[in-house]
């Protein structure tokens, strides 16, 4: 069984003067302002495709780890990930990193990194991401 979820885009203007909204349709969340200027300067009250790719990345990123950790026989008690995404305007997205701080009972270190590692790689954000550098830093809690 597939699922297909929907966003949808409304734009007026140009790119520097204009401004638009994304509306998250699967889920009925938002609409969420978006502008050229949040996106090559940086903004707290707008939004970016990259800031909802971050979300997405550490969203899916999580849920990679906590099924890798489960198969592992050591199932997380708590994860938290956040996901840093880079734009540079006329170039585009560079990377994204992820920062996870997890709480295993019962996991040696090593293998933490091994699997936060795995995870990295086995996320469909991640593989869908690979045309850019994706870093991690992953700690025990």
């Amino acid at each position: 069984m597939s699922v297909t979820s929907e966003a949808t885009a409304q734009w007026k203007g140009t790119l520097f003067e204009g401004s638009g909204q994304v509306s998250l349709t699967s889920s009925g969340q938002g609409p969420y302002p978006v502008n050229w200027k949040a996106r090559s300067e940086g903004s707290d009250s707008v939004t970016t495709p990259e800031e909802l790719i971050a979300a997405a990345h550490a969203s899916c990123y999580c849920m990679a780890l906590s099924n890798a950790l489960a198969q592992n026989g050591t199932p997380p008690q708590s994860l938290e990930a956040s996901a840093s995404v880079t734009f540079v305007p006329g170039t585009g997205i560079t990377g994204s990193h992820l920062n996870v701080s997890a709480v295993v009972p019962g996991i040696e270190e090593a293998d933490f990194d091994r699997i936060a590692e795995e995870a990295k790689a086995g996320c469909p954000v991640s593989q869908a991401l690979a045309g850019v550098e994706i870093t991690l830093e992953a700690s025990l809690g």
